[in-house]
């Protein structure tokens, strides 16, 4: 019987075992779980933080994916190395689990740099797992002052389900534009003003230098770079994160901010797989090989990573950057590269911009247009040409319609 080891319990986990069983339906599959929790959506902790979902509706999978699928899980367990020669992987309290195809699915933690005074905070907190969340909903009442230090995805949603339950959400970062990763300065205009508008304020262009506390009243206060002071009293860090991919690396795995995966989601070590947050991979849409962290690709990396463990063959060579995500209603995605020729229509509220390159689409940002988004994302993965769509439809709304009739056969089995 054939012995898998599985590092870590998300996204690609999930998949990972989904993809193991679709071959071996005997092996037996171990994984190991910092968290105490079954697989859950990250994303959705921001909606149960302001009431929108809960903790039933946020599982991933129904609760006897695990017996169904013959796993032993160990939760709250750590995985701290790995024994590339006798195939083991030791645990934090001395547990050995030998292996016969491995592979790590750890995900990323945050990154907290050193602020002076960061130790005198009593309530700061990441916001990167459930088990965060619910110590943030126990933090705050309406009386709280919060600061935010970070102006990206996981920073504005955190201030978005925060803004109605609290009395100042203030949020600061280096860069002087929200969402730097992945929105220049004109297109994250449209995101801050709709989330100023709900009461949100922003210290852009200058954070955290130092941290005080004031002996006499309790109270907090975070001198900026600038000069400029912040006084709160609960501070959430949403700096950015970081792979865990030490695990690999430490015993001479390829990779630079990652693990490094091919296209079979194998490390450049023997029966060494990895998928999902901590990988680095070749982003399709502009050959470089890159970090690309968020759900879709974590899935699909995921399930080939299983499919290739338990002896069948898969391939994910369509991975892309791409973001979508929504404040206050409006909604926003961009995917692929910034590459080439720019089309662009814009008004007061929406913004599309559409980048291409020679026959290729390579990449989009849409804010406040998001509809059907999926099938620009669809061409960039599957380098889609656009000499075979009529392109000039395509600009105006991403429509099926502009696929040819025999295109849309094959999407839709004969249904066109």
């Amino acid at each position: 019987m054939r012995r898998y080891v599985i590092i870590g319990n998300g996204i690609a986990a999930v998949n990972c075992i989904e993809g193991i069983r679709s071959v071996d339906a005997k092996g037996r599959i171990t994984v190991v779980s910092e968290e105490t929790h079954p697989a859950y959506c990250r994303p959705l902790i921001s909606y149960l933080l302001d009431g929108r979902t809960d903790q039933k509706r946020m599982q991933y999978r129904d609760p006897d994916f695990y017996d169904r699928m013959g796993c032993e899980m160990l939760y709250r367990r750590k995985a701290v190395r790995i024994d590339r020669e006798d195939k083991k992987v030791e645990l934090l309290d001395g547990t050995l689990l030998p292996y016969d195809a491995l592979c790590v699915a750890a995900g990323s933690h945050p990154f907290v740099p050193k602020f002076e005074g960061l130790d005198e905070v009593g309530k700061k907190f990441s916001f990167t797992t459930l088990d965060d969340a619910l110590a943030l909903e126990q933090a705050v009442d309406k009386d709280s002052k919060v600061l935010i230090v970070g102006a990206g995805m996981i920073g504005l949603k955190c201030a978005e389900c925060l803004a109605e339950r609290v009395a100042e959400v203030t949020v600061c970062d280096l860069a002087d534009h929200v969402l730097p990763t992945f929105l220049n300065f004109e297109c994250a205009a449209y995101v801050q003003r709709r989330l100023e508008d709900h009461g949100i304020r922003f210290a852009l262009g200058d954070s955290a230098a130092r941290f005080e506390k004031d002996a006499s009243s309790g109270a907090y206060r975070a001198v900026l770079k600038s000069g400029a002071v912040l006084a709160f009293d609960v501070l959430v860090l949403a700096i950015g994160a970081r792979a865990n991919a030490s695990l690999v690396k430490d015993i001479g795995g390829a990779g630079e901010r990652g693990i490094a995966v091919d296209e079979h989601m194998r490390t450049s070590l023997p029966d060494i797989y990895a998928a999902g947050d901590c990988t680095e991979s070749t982003d399709v849409s502009c050959g470089e090989r890159k970090l690309l962290s968020n759900l879709p690709n974590a899935a699909m990396q995921g399930y080939a990573a299983g499919v290739n463990m338990a002896g069948g063959s898969a391939v994910f060579d369509r991975a892309i950057m791409m973001n979508s995500i929504s404040f206050f209603g409006l909604h926003s995605m961009t995917a692929g590269s910034y590459n080439g020729e720019l089309f662009e229509e814009k008004t007061d509220t929406s913004v599309k911009r559409l980048y291409t390159e020679g026959d290729l689409l390579k990449g989009f940002v849409l804010i406040g247009c998001s509809d059907r988004a999926g099938i620009y994302t669809s061409m960039i993965r599957n380098r889609t040409p656009l000499s075979s769509v009529d392109f000039e439809m395509m600009k105006k709304a991403a429509t099926t319609a502009a696929f040819s009739a025999g295109a849309r056969e094959k999407m839709f089995g004969g249904m066109v």
